[in-house]
C-alpha cells in the first residue's frame, strides 16, 4: 500500500484588499504520496502556484488569508505535521531542508552578486552543519550530478554567465542539497528550449528515482507533464476539476476544460486549422449533444494524423519560383568580439550569424527554429536594420539595409515591425496603452489629428480581441496574453508590409498560444503582411509557417516546406529538435 507523504485537505485560500476578495482556492484537496510525481496542471490564474506556495507558507498575509484547510506533511516516522499550524521560525526547519522547491525564472531567483557555488553552500550550511570545505565538496558533487559542465567553473560563476538550461540546473542543485523528501517544481522548463526543457525533465526524473523523492511538477502543458507524472491534477479558476493517473488523463479526459489544454496544442493541428481555445470547450459544456461533439472532435483530433500534405503547402511547392521575394539575404555574418588583447585587439569572436543566404516570399510565414544562442535573434535583427552586420547583403524590397543611412533606416521602418517575446519589458509601464500604440503613428505622422489616430487605435485594439474602454489603462492592468495582444496592435499601426514575430508565444499558457496564433492567422489574411516566425518549438513553427528554416550555431541547417522538414527531417539537429517536442503525436 502506497504511503502518504502530503495530504492537503479542503483548502480554501482568498486574497484579499480594501475593495475586494478573490476566491483564489476553492477546496483543494489531494494527497502526494511516497516516491510518486505528481503533476499539477492548468492555466495562469488557475491557482496552481498558489497551491504550492501555501505548502511553504511562502505567501504575504495579507492580502492572503487562509479560510479553511488543513496541509499535512508525514515525517519518516510518519508523524503528522500541520504545515499550516507552524510559525515561520518552525518552517525554516522545513523549507529547503524536507521540502526543496524549484522556481519558474532561474535568473530571479539566483541572486545575481554571488557566485552560484556560495548560494548552494548556503542552504547546505544552514541545514547540514558542514564547514566550509564540507559545504564545497557536496556543491561540487551536487553539480556533478545535476550533469553541469566543468563544475569547478561554475561554482565560480555569476549567474549571468550562464545559460538558461545551467542557471536551472543550478536551481535543482540548491533544491537537492538538502536531500528534501518532497520537491516542487514551479513551471521549471517554461521559456526553455525543447531540447533543455528535455534534458530537465529527464533530470528531475533521473533524480526522483535515484532518491526516492516525491515530485509536485506544476506546468500548464499536458504534454510537457505527459512525459514526467504518476499522476495529474487539473485545476481551473481555484478548483480541481480532474485528477487521474497520467495515462487515463491523455487517453481519455473527463472534464471540458482538460480536454480543452489537450485539443489546443499546435502538434496536433495542420496548418491553418484553427486551434481550439478553452471557451470553445466550456461553452459546449453546456449542452450534453454539444459535450458529445467535443468529445467526438477531441478523439478524431487525438487519433488522425498530420502525416498528408496541406494543399496550401502544395501550392506554394510548385509556385514558389513565380513569388516575389520581399527580403533577400546574401552570405550574411554577425560577429562579435569575444576575447581582446590588453591594448584592445580582438583576437576572438561570438560568430552568431555566419554566412547565411536565403530569401523570403511576399506574403508568406518563414519559420525560424534553433536553440537559445543559434543566432536566430541576432539575424531576425540583423534583417529590421537594429544590428549592424559584420558582412553580407540584406536586400529589403531591393534596397540593401546592411548599407542604409540612419534616415534611410528609419524611412524603411515604418514597413517592417518586430514583435519582441516579452511584452511587458517591451512596453513602457508608465504609458497607457492606447499612447504606446499611437506613438509609431505620431514618429512616422500618420494622419493629420490625434482624434483620427485615436480613432485608428481603438479600430486596432479591437481587432487584436480588445476593447475601446482598454485604451487608458497601463500595461500592468492586464494578463500575459492581453499584453502580447497590444503589441501586436502596436506592430500592425503603421500597417508594415513585414513583420519578425521573436518567440512571441513561448512564454504564454499553451491556451493562450492558441489564441495569440490564431490572431496572427487572421491578422495576416486581413494585413497581407509577411512574416518571419521565430522559435525554439518546432510544433508551433509547424503550424504557423508555410517554409521552415532551421538554425544550428550561426548556420542554416535546413530549408524547406513546413510538413516536409516535420515529418521527414533530413539532419540529424533537425530531427533532435523533433524529438524533444513535448507528447508529439507521430
Amino acid at each position: 500500500m502506497k504511503q502518504s507523504l502530503l495530504t492537503i485537505q479542503d483548502l480554501t485560500l482568498d486574497f484579499t484588499t480594501d475593495t475586494s476578495v478573490t476566491h483564489a482556492l476553492q477546496n483543494i484537496s489531494f494527497t502526494v504520496n511516497k516516491g510518486e510525481i505528481v503533476a499539477v496542471v492548468g492555466e495562469s490564474g488557475s491557482g496552481k502556484s498558489v497551491t504550492a506556495l501555501s505548502i511553504l507558507q511562502l505567501l504575504p498575509s495579507p492580502p492572503a488569508r487562509y479560510i479553511n484547510g488543513k496541509i499535512a506533511f508525514y515525517n519518516d516516522d510518519a508523524t503528522e505535521i500541520d504545515l499550516l499550524k507552524l510559525s515561520q521560525e518552525e518552517m525554516k526547519d522545513i523549507r529547503g531542508n524536507l521540502i526543496g522547491m524549484i522556481f519558474q525564472e532561474p535568473m530571479t531567483s539566483l541572486n545575481p552578486v554571488f557566485t552560484c557555488g556560495s548560494q548552494v553552500e548556503e542552504a547546505i550550511v544552514l541545514h547540514k552543519k558542514l564547514n566550509h570545505r564540507e559545504a564545497k565538496e557536496k556543491t561540487l558533487a551536487l553539480f556533478r550530478e545535476v550533469r553541469l559542465p566543468e563544475p569547478e567553473r561554475i561554482y565560480k560563476s555569476y549567474p549571468h554567465q550562464l545559460s538558461g538550461g545551467q542557471k536551472q540546473r543550478v536551481m535543482i542543485a540548491m533544491a537537492m542539497s538538502c536531500d528534501p523528501q518532497l520537491l516542487i517544481c514551479d513551471e521549471p522548463t517554461t521559456a526553455l528550449d525543447v531540447t533543455v526543457q528535455k534534458n530537465i525533465l529527464s533530470l528531475i526524473k533521473s533524480l526522483q528515482q535515484q532518491h526516492n523523492m516525491s515530485v509536485i511538477f506544476i506546468s500548464h502543458d499536458l504534454g510537457v507533464v505527459s512525459e514526467i507524472a504518476d499522476r495529474i491534477i487539473v485545476m481551473y479558476k481555484g478548483q480541481i476539476v480532474e485528477q487521474g493517473m497520467t495515462k487515463e488523463i491523455l487517453i481519455n479526459p473527463q472534464h471540458s476544460y482538460t480536454k480543452a489544454l489537450l485539443a489546443c496544442r499546435p502538434a496536433l493541428h495542420h496548418k491553418g486549422e484553427r486551434l481550439p481555445v478553452v471557451s470553445d470547450f466550456m461553452k459546449e459544456k453546456e449542452t450534453r449533444n454539444k459535450e458529445q461533439g467535443t468529445s467526438k472532435e477531441l478523439e478524431n483530433i487525438q487519433y488522425s494524423i498530420i502525416n498528408e500534405q496541406r494543399s496550401i503547402d502544395e501550392q506554394l511547392q510548385t509556385t514558389n519560383h513565380k513569388l516575389q521575394t520581399i527580403i533577400s539575404v546574401e552570405h550574411l555574418k554577425v560577429w562579435f568580439p569575444s576575447q581582446k588583447t590588453f591594448l584592445g585587439k580582438i583576437t576572438a569572436y561570438t560568430k552568431a550569424v555566419n554566412g547565411v543566404s536565403f530569401e523570403i516570399y511576399k506574403g508568406e510565414t518563414l519559420g525560424l527554429v534553433g536553440e537559445s544562442g543559434c543566432g536566430k535573434t541576432t539575424l531576425g535583427r540583423a534583417l529590421l536594420g537594429l544590428i549592424q552586420p559584420t558582412e553580407g547583403k540584406i536586400f529589403f524590397k531591393n534596397k540593401n539595409i546592411a548599407i542604409a543611412t540612419t534616415t534611410e533606416l528609419r524611412a524603411m521602418r515604418k514597413d517592417m515591425q518586430i514583435i519582441f517575446q516579452d511584452p511587458y519589458s517591451s512596453l513602457n509601464p508608465r504609458k497607457k496603452i492606447g499612447e504606446a500604440i499611437m506613438e509609431p503613428m505620431k514618429v512616422h505622422q500618420l494622419f493629420a489629428t490625434n482624434k483620427q489616430r485615436k480613432e485608428k487605435v481603438i479600430e486596432l485594439l479591437e481587432k487584436v480581441n480588445l476593447s475601446a474602454d482598454h485604451y487608458n489603462r497601463y500595461p500592468h492592468e492586464f494578463s500575459g496574453g492581453q499584453r502580447q495582444r497590444i503589441v501586436i496592435a502596436r506592430a500592425l499601426a503603421l500597417e508594415p508590409s513585414f513583420v519578425v514575430c521573436d518567440e512571441s508565444v513561448s512564454a504564454l499558457d499553451v491556451s493562450v498560444q492558441a489564441q495569440v496564433l490564431n490572431l496572427l492567422n487572421d491578422l495576416k489574411k486581413e494585413f497581407d503582411f509577411t512574416a518571419l516566425f521565430i522559435s525554439h518549438d518546432l510544433s508551433v513553427v509547424r503550424y504557423i509557417s508555410d517554409r521552415i528554416m532551421v538554425m544550428n550555431k550561426g548556420i542554416i541547417e535546413e530549408t524547406g516546406l513546413a510538413e516536409e522538414v516535420y515529418n521527414h527531417p533530413q539532419k540529424e539537429y533537425t530531427k533532435q529538435l523533433i524529438a524533444s517536442i513535448p507528447g508529439k503525436v507521430a
